[in-house]
């Protein structure tokens, strides 16, 4: 990285001509005021004033005003480092400080243009520098209008008006195909404008096309570094192989689907029960009552206030009931149970009423407890 040295500015006040006699003085002053890019005052910002002689440093506080002050600094030179938030952003060496009052502003804003302008630099080095600062600044009116057009296809899918969605999620592509959001937001629209088809194939063409942009959202977020270091990146990559899996289940696409359910759960453990549950649903759409089971017990066992698994997990195993030698329907293992903890949980919730129609029609009875069995009342 190319440095950027600063001549000191030396302000000398003469003593007053009144003033009483003193002890020879031996230490200086430092001051200065600290802008940032936009103009602005630094506040709190760090002021590091290290010998380079000694490597003796003294610490110093900008104030509301991006002001700092300090007596006391031995004569000699200094490497002065302005920092906010223990992150560096600027720094100039060799300033030297005298007997008096040294005066070392720092402004940001005069920094970068100085920089833009190539002093201190070879003609190859400042051509480089401009090219670079022209690119940044391309890109961000790029991000810009980028952000612009995902905001406002975002607008016009709450409003449900997904083709004006599709045609600006598409004119953003055609800007910069490179970010995953905007494939992963296009991907949302055609998942969600094609139960509106009332033709059969363009329906189905919508699924795939909803398919095809959440694996370019994947593909692209999983190649980005950048994305990577984001602390959310698993939650984030998640919800795309959640809308994924969305996408091939209607499609018919039982096993795409679950795989990337379960990708998703694996990806975003704390938000696991949920993409269990899809799983758990999609089972049960079809009528594979065990595959369901099994999910809402994953979907349980990653969260177990997740009431309306258990309801589900009922619903199956009620599914699975036989008939008794006494022609009485008989209901698996668990199933009280199942409804029981779901009323526990949501004693008046969507399906609490249906809980307890189920626990009525296989007999039992409703409790407050989940696998608390009822004591029989003794007898006198």
């Amino acid at each position: 990285m190319i440095k950027y040295w600063i001549l000191p500015l030396l302000l000398v006040f003469a003593m007053g001509l009144a003033a009483p006699l003193v002890s020879a003085q031996t230490t200086g002053t430092v001051k200065g005021v600290c802008k940032d890019a936009d103009g602005n005052p630094i506040v709190q910002g760090e002021v590091e004033w290290t010998s380079s002689e000694t490597g003796h440093k003294y610490d110093l506080k900008t104030n509301k005003k991006g002001e700092y002050f300090s007596l006391g600094i031995s004569p000699g030179k200094y490497n002065v480092v302005l920092k906010k938030d223990g992150k560096e952003l600027f720094h100039i060496n060799g300033i030297m400080v005298g007997l008096d009052e040294t005066t070392q502003d720092i402004d940001l804003k005069k920094e970068q243009a100085a920089a833009a302008q190539g002093q201190g630099l070879t003609p190859e080095q400042a051509k480089a520098r401009q090219e670079a600062n022209s690119k940044a600044e391309a890109d961000k009116k790029v991000v810009g209008t980028l952000n612009d057009k995902l905001k406002a296809a975002r607008t016009a899918e709450e409003a449900k008006d997904y083709e004006t969605a599709i045609t600006t999620l598409n004119e953003a592509n055609q800007i910069d195909a490179t970010r995953d959001p905007i494939w992963y937001e296009l991907g949302n629209a055609y998942l969600n404008s094609a139960p509106k088809q009332a033709d059969s194939a363009e329906k189905q063409k919508r699924y795939e096309l909803a398919e095809t942009d959440y694996l370019k959202a994947i593909e692209l977020r999983g190649a980005s570094e950048q994305a990577q270091k984001d602390p959310e990146n698993g939650k984030k990559m998640a919800a795309y192989y959640n809308n994924l899996a969305q996408a091939y289940s209607k499609s018919g696409k039982i096993d795409d689907a679950v795989t990337n359910y379960t990708k998703a759960a694996q990806l975003d453990p704390p938000g696991a029960a949920g993409y269990y549950f899809n799983v758990g649903a999609v089972y049960t759409n079809i009528g594979k009552a065990d595959e369901a089971i099994v999910a809402f017990d994953k979907a349980v066992a990653a969260d177990p206030t997740k009431a309306a698994a258990y309801y589900w997990k009922g619903v199956n195993l009620i599914a699975k009931e036989t008939i008794g030698k006494d022609g009485k329907a008989v209901a698996p293992d668990g199933t009280a149970e199942a409804f029981q903890k779901y009323l526990e949980l949501e004693p008046t919730g969507t399906f609490a009423q249906p809980a307890k129609d189920m626990l009525a029609s296989i007999g039992a009875a409703v409790e407050t407890g989940f696998g608390n069995k009822k004591k029989p009342a003794k007898k006198n």
